[in-house]
This record gives C-alpha cells, sequence and structure tokens, in this order.
C-alpha cells in the first residue's frame, strides 16, 4: 500500500502556533500532530510507502524518514491539487491511502478503514456532534451533509446541511483507494473541465470531498467505515488549545486516546 498525508496548506486559523511551522508539526500532548498520526499508522502496520505532500514551510517537516514532495503553488491551490502533487507515489496495484495532515486519530480508526475492501473505503464519525460540541455552540454551523443508504454506501456528502437528517456521520479526512481503483482515480482527476466548478470552486480549488461526491455520481461504490469519536481535526487555534487542556487532565481519553510512539 501507498499513503499520501497533504499537509501543504499554511493554517491561517492556527496562528500564531503556525507561525514558525506547518500546520501538521504543531504540538499536542508532547508532539506534532503528523507524529500522532504516523505513530497511528505505523501501530496498524503501515511504515512504508509514505509520501507527505509540504507546501507551506516546508523546510520545518520532520516526516521521520517518508517521502516528501512540494506542492509549489500551495498557496492557490486546494486538497485535491495537493494530492495529485504526489501522483509519481499513486501506483497502480496497490492500495492508496489518503489523509488530511491536521487530523489525529486512534489506529482502531485506520484499521476501519484498512478492514474495508469497497473500491473506496472512506472513515467516518457516527458520534460526530459529540465531537463537535466541544468545538463550537451550534454543532450544525460547521457541519457537511453525510447520507448512506442502508448497506453503508454514501450518497451525498461535502455540502452544508439544512437539518441533522443530511449528517448521518461525518467525514474525517481519512480515506483508501482500492488497488484496481487507483488507475481509474487518476483518469478521473485528467477529465475534470479545467474550466467548471465545482461545489463553487474553480478546479485549482476543489474541495476533496467535491472529488468524492464526482466520484460516486460516476457510478464508484464509496462505503462509510463508521467510527464512534477516536479522532480529532485541529482547525483553530481555540480548538488546539482546548485540546491540549483536555489531553493535560485526562478527559480527551473519552473523544480520542492519541497514540503512543512504536
Amino acid at each position: 500500500m501507498k499513503t499520501i498525508i497533504l499537509a501543504a496548506g499554511q493554517g491561517t486559523r492556527l496562528r500564531p502556533y503556525t507561525n514558525d511551522k506547518p500546520k501538521c508539526m504543531v504540538s499536542l500532548s508532547g508532539q506534532p500532530l503528523l507524529h500522532h498520526q504516523l505513530d497511528a499508522m505505523a501501530a496498524c502496520g503501515v511504515r512504508e510507502g509514505i509520501t507527505l505532500v509540504g507546501g507551506y514551510l516546508s523546510e520545518e517537516l520532520d516526516a521521520r524518514g517518508a517521502q516528501i514532495v512540494i506542492n509549489p503553488r500551495y498557496a492557490e491551490t486546494n486538497m485535491v491539487q495537493t494530492l495529485f502533487c504526489a501522483r509519481q507515489a499513486m501506483e497502480p496495484g496497490q492500495d492508496l491511502l489518503i489523509s488530511y495532515g491536521d487530523i489525529v486519530y486512534e489506529p482502531k480508526v485506520l484499521q476501519a478503514v484498512l478492514d474495508c475492501d469497497a473500491p473506496v473505503a472512506l472513515a467516518a464519525d457516527l458520534e460526530w456532534q459529540r465531537l463537535w460540541k466541544l468545538r463550537m455552540d451550534e454543532p450544525l454551523d460547521d457541519a457537511e451533509t453525510f447520507i448512506m443508504d442502508d448497506q453503508q454506501h454514501v450518497l451525498s456528502l461535502g455540502k452544508k446541511p439544512k437539518s441533522y437528517d443530511q449528517v448521518q456521520a461525518q467525514y474525517m479526512g481519512l480515506f483508501r483507494i482500492r488497488a484496481d481503483y487507483v488507475e481509474r482515480m487518476m483518469a478521473a482527476f485528467d477529465a475534470l473541465d479545467p474550466n467548471a466548478i465545482y461545489d463553487g470552486k474553480d478546479l485549482d480549488n476543489m474541495y476533496m470531498t467535491s472529488f468524492v461526491q464526482h466520484l460516486i455520481d460516476l457510478g464508484w461504490p464509496v462505503k462509510a467505515c463508521l467510527v464512534e469519536n477516536g479522532w480529532l481535526e485541529v482547525d483553530t487555534a481555540s480548538e488546539l488549545e482546548a485540546y491540549e487542556s483536555m489531553a493535560t487532565d485526562g478527559s480527551l481519553d473519552q473523544y480520542c486516546r492519541l497514540s503512543k510512539s512504536v
């Protein structure tokens, strides 16, 4: 399996913590977000074939031996373009694990994705409201739609929800493309209209959820690998400070037990 971690963004909402380092190198409970993630991967046996896509302050990345490639246009592009900066790491015939650089998760979350044999296996949190209530007063304000059928196949995601009924789980930024679909994924990206608008964004700034929805619209089976918490998204300075305080007093373990070095 190949793995690509997307860590090119500037993390402006995490300032001042990102003034001198990229977002994935911001520390939580004693070590960078990236290292928590690499520890969780190692605990699941994912130690080789890891590529980190950097951009902002990439010279400060400590990738623990993982290959680093750069998105030179990080300031003007979004996740999908960052992903395809690592195209050389996409090997047809090998599974491709894709992860955002600003999340941490327990090994059980990753294992749920690895154990799923669907063409696209997408980590999703059933108990997302519990976590979102730590982050904001009204969870629906920052949630995205996530609608599944009764076989856990994702039908729709990434839009602004009108009600809680449209958020059956929450996308986490962690998914796997099955080996026989990796080449098809590259072809799907290459076939995108460079002049089209995708959920209000041009191709350079296309959201990853828009790309996944595009694959769904093409008829790809995308299956939700459902978990109940066990992860964190670190997006703002206030969130980081709240998580750090909770990690210190032990209350963060109710939501996510940070992985240990292995």
